[in-house]
């Protein structure tokens, strides 16, 4: 048993990590790829549709191989998760296109909150008032890190509440279909990679000409614009696998402060590698919300005890009703054989 939960935390640890490394990493690459001091490949809609066409391919090898099993999902469930995926995609890049920087992240900061209230409308889910201030905690300091000038207008407040409702409806949705249909994640992946990928590979051109005002088929390729798409492409595949095992082994508000985790090393790995600037308002918001991530991990660990003590009293609360029940009946009854039965039960 003991030797079980090792490897539970361990491969948690690794699905951790993995998003984290192919999360920021994959952010530096963008960065390179589409940055107007790289190559100007400002076409983000279509590269994600790059991302997932590769995941698609990825998906089809391993099944084909055994590597993984195919299980059924209903087609109108794997539509619809597609939809909101993609709303999700095309409101961040609106919402970036159209907001200033400093609410685009506060937007993304009030998916934490949102993603609480959306599980507790759905899933009945509560939070303890540990996890709840470790929460707050990281808002303020990814808030104090990221949040500068904060302009706002009709269009791009629309848009930022399109893509946080939408964004924090896809986490949901990931581990709710997991858990539905006893679906690993890479199975659930490969079978919407391919729908996401065909819709934003035939609307994505669409999406970036009217967010950037350019048409793809007038962009030049060079062989290092295909070296950096190709990286883009293989980080894609592992942020897309590590997300859905993130949110199918934890839970989609968890998911929420790793990725403010991911916003810290963002801010370090810029300053090292492309000489922003860090500040000391900078540093102080990465210690706060540092701490506040530290504090939501004590808060979470701290509660599975409460919980499982929680399940176990009403069960036995449940079991006692029923042994009296039995032992009623057995009473008028058959004494003998019911009192057996009530013994057998306990």
């Amino acid at each position: 048993m003991e030797n079980e939960k090792k490897a539970s935390a361990i491969s948690d640890v690794g699905a951790w990590g993995m998003n984290i490394v192919s999360s920021v990493g994959i952010i530096m690459a963008n960065k390179q790829l589409m940055s107007n001091g790289g190559y100007a490949f400002s076409f983000a809609t279509t590269l994600t549709g790059f991302h997932f066409a590769v995941t698609a391919l990825v998906g089809l090898v391993s099944n084909a191989t055994g590597y993984s099993a195919s299980k059924h999902v209903p087609m109108w469930e794997l539509l619809w998760f597609s939809i909101v995926a993609n709303t999700s995609i095309t409101g961040m890049n609106l919402s970036l296109m159209l907001n200033s920087v400093g609410f685009y992240q506060i937007s993304k900061l009030s998916m934490i909150p949102v993603v609480c209230v959306m599980e507790w409308i759905l899933h009945s889910k509560h939070y303890s008032r540990e996890v709840k201030m470790s929460v707050m905690v990281v808002v303020v300091g990814v808030g104090v890190c990221t949040v500068t000038d904060v302009k706002v207008n009709l269009k791009g407040f629309v848009c930022a509440c399109l893509a946080v409702l939408s964004t924090s409806l896809q986490q949901i949705s990931i581990g709710s279909l997991q858990k539905k249909y006893s679906i690993g994640s890479f199975e659930l992946l490969s079978k919407t990679a391919p729908i996401q990928a065909v819709s934003l590979l035939v609307l994505g051109p669409f999406a970036d000409y009217y967010l950037t005002g350019k048409l793809i088929t007038n962009y030049k390729m060079s062989s290092g614009v295909v070296l950096f798409i190709l990286l883009s492409c293989s980080l894609a595949v592992f942020c897309n696998v590590s997300q859905y095992l993130c949110i199918g082994r934890f839970s989609a508000v968890s998911f929420q402060v790793l990725g403010h985790m991911k916003t810290v090393c963002v801010l370090t790995l810029g300053w090292l590698l492309f000489d922003s600037e860090l500040t000391v308002k900078n540093i102080m918001g990465m210690t706060i919300a540092v701490a506040g991530m530290v504090i939501y991990s004590w808060a979470v660990e701290r509660e599975k005890p409460a919980n499982v003590k929680t399940h176990h009293s009403h069960a036995k609360n449940s079991l006692t009703e029923e042994e009296i029940r039995l032992l009623q009946e057995g009473v008028k009854n058959n004494p003998l054989k019911d009192l057996e039965l009530a013994e057998d039960k306990s």
